[in-house]
C-alpha cells in the first residue's frame, strides 16, 4: 500500500499519524511496518535491519540520543569529541521566526527546523536580494508551531523537545557534479560498515541514492524508495579520516548513521540519526537487509 499517494500532504499525514499516539508503541510499528513493507514484523527473533531498528526504537534509551539529533544541540557533542572544526558555521538559533532580524541575515543562508528530517523543513537561500520575504517568514513559522502526540514513526528521540530554527552557513556547490554530495555513514558497535551516497538532491522530491561498502566500493543494492545514484562519485581524498570522524561520534551507541559533505576537499559534519528511515524502507536485493542486519547486534538491547 503506497499510503503517499492516498493522502498526498506529508503535513495531513503526520496529523493523523499524532492523532493516533493512543496506540502502543509496540502495535504502531507492526502496523507501520506491515504497511510500508509489506511484511510481518518479527520482535521477538529478528534478523533484517529493519526490524532490528524497531527494537532499537522501542526498547533501547539513552538520553544523549535526544541531544545528538537535534541540529543545534548535537554541536556541543561533536565539540566534545574534538571535532568542532568540522561544524558548519552558525549565524543563530530562534524559538520563534518573528526573533529573526531580516536586516541581520547573510545574503547566502540556510535555514533548518532543529528537529527536521529527510530533507524536510529546510530553506535555501542562494542569494537574499531574490527571496520573498513573506513567504521565508511563513514557511519556518511553522516548523515551531506547538505539536502534541508521539513522533509518526515513533522515533521517541523527537518527542518532548521544541523545535527551533538553525540559521546556518549556504555551502555552494556545482548542479552539474552532484550538487551538495551527501555521505551516510552507517555505523555498527563503533565501526563503519557501509555508506549511501547521495546526490543530485531535490529537496522534498528526491535524490539519486547508492549504497557502498567501507572501501568505497558501490555495491549492486537499491533502495526501492529512493532514486538510483547515476552521478559518478569519486572518492573523498579524505575518505579515511571521514570514516574516523563518524566511527568517534558513533561509538557511544549501538547504532547510528553519520552524515558528512567534503565540498572543496573540507569535512563538513551534517547529522546524526538513530532510524535510518525509521526501518520502513525495502532494498533490492532483498537479501540486503539482512546482510545489514548481520552488523547490527541487539543482545545487549
Amino acid at each position: 500500500m503506497d499510503y503517499k499517494k492516498l493522502i498526498k500532504s506529508r503535513a495531513v499525514r503526520v496529523h493523523m499519524m499524532r492523532l493516533l499516539s493512543f496506540v502502543p508503541d509496540k502495535w504502531m510499528v507492526r502496523l507501520q511496518y506491515r504497511i510500508k513493507t509489506g511484511r510481518k514484523l518479527d520482535l521477538k527473533h529478528p534478523k533484517r535491519y529493519t526490524e532490528k531498528l524497531q527494537v532499537y526504537k522501542l526498547n533501547y534509551r539513552d538520553p544523549l540520543m535526544k541531544k545528538c539529533v537535534d541540529k543545534y544541540d548535537v554541536r556541543e557533542y561533536v565539540e566534545s569529541a574534538g571535532l568542532g572544526h568540522i561544524l558548519n558555521p552558525v549565524y543563530g538559533v530562534y524559538d520563534r521566526a518573528e526573533d529573526i532580524k531580516w536586516e541581520n541575515l547573510p545574503q547566502q543562508f540556510v535555514a533548518k527546523d532543529t528537529l527536521g528530517g529527510g530533507g524536510n523543513e529546510v530553506f535555501i537561500c542562494p542569494d537574499k536580494s531574490k527571496l520573498d520575504k513573506e513567504q521565508f517568514y511563513q514557511t519556518i513559522s511553522g516548523w515551531t508551531k506547538k505539536v502534541s502526540g508521539k513522533h509518526p514513526g515513533r522515533e521517541w528521540v523527537y518527542d518532548d523537545i521544541p523545535h527551533r530554527i538553525v540559521i546556518e552557513r549556504f555551502i555552494p556547490s556545482d548542479p552539474k557534479e552532484g550538487g551538495l554530495i551527501d555521505y551516510k555513514f552507517f555505523v555498527f558497535q563503533g565501526k563503519v560498515q557501509y555508506l549511501y551516497i547521495i546526490a543530485d538532491r531535490d529537496l522534498g522530491k528526491g535524490a539519486g541514492l547508492g549504497v557502498f561498502n567501507k572501501d568505497f566500493e558501490r555495491l549492486n543494492v537499491e533502495r526501492q524508495d529512493e532514486q538510483p545514484l547515476t552521478y559518478p562519485v569519486a572518492k573523498p581524498k579524505h575518505f579515511e579520516e571521514m570514516i574516523a570522524h563518524a566511527e568517534k561520534l558513533a561509538k557511544k551507541f549501538p547504532h547510528a548513521r553519520v552524515d558528512l559533505y567534503y565540498p572543496e576537499e573540507q569535512i563538513v559534519f551534517g547529522e546524526i540519526t538513530f532510524f535510518d528511515g525509521s526501518g520502513y524502507m525495502t532494498f533490492k536485493p532483498d537479501s540486503f537487509d539482512f546482510k545489514l542486519g548481520e552488523q547490527f547486534e541487539i543482545s545487549r538491547i
